[in-house]
């Protein structure tokens, strides 16, 4: 006999839990279905044990320059399988932690691959055979997965995914790197840090491209300055693997094509939405020209019912932005009147050594349609915070419709930036100007008063450059 709910959510990522949750705070019967662990990629195989593995690697270079603080530091080694054991137990303390809040909220979890048979029904293929779930609305949050390069499919050994990233069998002596996206970055960052020759190899003109080009450049700099071979413009044509390791062709900017070894590969090439099994085109969802599915700025898609949340829709594929949407979503069903999504106010943040944060248009964007512009920029050696930090490296760029004064967007470059970026995220969503950033209190000594330096060097008003 079918089990009968309100809200039936397919995925337990931060979109499809946070969206279970929120419908069980406003009264609806909710259960959740995951076909293998709670919390979803992001919690188990994501942004949280990246972010463990990246702080492991943090404290490691930090110790390896501990004369520049004084101290002293000797026989320094890191140990691969400790520094993954600890981000494996952080993921899992995250998963219980995912499991509790089910059952503080009431929710029914459902183990197993779901499948929308019809409106309103959802199969389940659970360990005990076939579950019959119905429910008048029904959200799909089934995330996505990496995308192969399809003379390079991923074995685990040779070839990785960053899943195979995180859990690796032994460590990469000589490592490449396709695809400089924030996976692909924060990774080339953590091997070079832990003492991996890294390799980063990018078709566009430069990396992180969906950045600033300012902080692209400088990115690149410091990535070079770190060891890293950085190869823009450039795409690798071919990939022979052997038990010894990789034999990579590689075409660079010029045309000119090269035969590299290799140790290891890690593909991060962008993903594919997981949505093949989910019963679209028995139902007549409609995808976009990348097969995410389309949805309207309440997360409706074209059939009645069924909404859509996440990496499975349009991007910026980013957790916070599927954690909104779900609250959306549900907010939508349980006939509220929710904001629809802003994806100019969604921050972006990216790992690495430096760290990267953003929000809002692009210098290059913002004049592309049609402002004109008022930019400001402050570095990161002119805060005193940071000289104490010993973190002088990067700079903060703030953006300005002159006409208005309205912010447009921010980019940052340096320590801490990822922690910073809310501020301006703040800012933007309240619809500020100039005057309001430039009339805020900032505290002292922080690295939030750069924030504050940036605006002022915009309108010619910088007080510490």
């Amino acid at each position: 006999m079918a089990k009968n709910y309100d809200l039936i959510v397919l995925g337990s990522g931060p979109g499809g839990y946070v969206a279970a949750i929120r419908a069980s705070q406003l009264g609806l019967k909710t259960a959740i279905v995951e076909r293998e662990n709670l919390g979803g990629i992001c919690l188990n195989w994501g942004c949280i044990p990246t972010k463990a593995l990246l702080r492991s690697a943090e404290v490691f270079h930090n110790m390896k320059h501990a004369a520049d603080y004084g101290l002293a530091a000797e026989k320094i080694s890191a140990d691969l399988d400790a520094v993954v054991k600890r981000s494996r137990g952080v993921a899992k303390q995250l998963n219980q932690g995912v499991t509790h809040l089910m059952k503080k909220n009431k929710i029914d979890v459902v183990m197993g691959d779901g499948k929308i048979v019809e409106k309103g029904k959802v199969a389940v293929k659970t360990e005990k055979g076939e579950e019959e779930l119905t429910a008048k609305n029904i959200i799909i949050a089934t995330g996505a997965r990496a995308r192969d390069l399809p003379f390079a499919k991923a074995d685990g050994k040779r070839i990785w995914t960053y899943r195979h990233a995180m859990t690796p069998p032994e460590m990469p002596k000589k490592l490449l790197v396709i695809g400089s996206g924030a996976i692909g970055i924060e990774f080339a960052s953590f091997y070079n840090d832990m003492g991996a020759d890294v390799t980063v190899v990018e078709m566009m003109d430069r990396i992180v491209p969906v950045e600033d080009e300012e902080i692209s450049k400088f990115l690149e700099k410091s990535l070079k300055k770190q060891g890293m071979t950085i190869m823009t413009g450039a795409g690798v044509k071919s990939i022979d693997t052997s038990a010894k390791g990789v034999k990579a062709e590689i075409e660079d900017s010029k045309g000119k094509k090269a035969s590299h070894d290799f140790s290891h590969v890690i593909v991060a090439v962008g993903i594919q939405p997981n949505v093949e099994t989910v019963g679209l085109d028995e139902l007549g969802i409609e995808p976009d020209e990348r097969f995410h599915i389309k949805t309207d700025a309440m997360c409706r898609t074209n059939v009645e019912g069924i909404y859509a949340i996440g990496d499975v829709t349009g991007g910026p594929w980013l957790a916070h932005k599927a954690s909104h949407e779900g609250v959306i979503a549900v907010e939508a069903i349980a006939g509220g009147h929710p904001h629809a999504m802003d994806v100019n106010n969604i921050p972006g943040c990216t790992y690495c050594h430096p760290q990267i944060a953003s929000v809002g248009l692009t210098e290059a964007k913002a004049k592309e349609t049609g402002h004109d512009v008022k930019v400001g920029n402050f570095p990161f050696i002119g805060n005193g915070k940071a000289i104490a930090l010993g973190e002088t490296e990067g700079f903060i760029k703030t953006v300005f419709d002159a006409k208005t004064g309205e912010l447009l967007g921010a980019h940052m470059i340096g320590a801490e930036v990822t922690e910073l970026i809310q501020g301006y995220t703040v800012g933007k969503t309240l619809e500020t100007t100039e005057a309001e950033l430039m009339n805020t209190v900032f505290p002292h000594p922080t690295l939030s008063e750069m924030m504050h330096e940036s605006v002022l060097d915009a309108y010619e008003r910088v007080l510490h450059m």
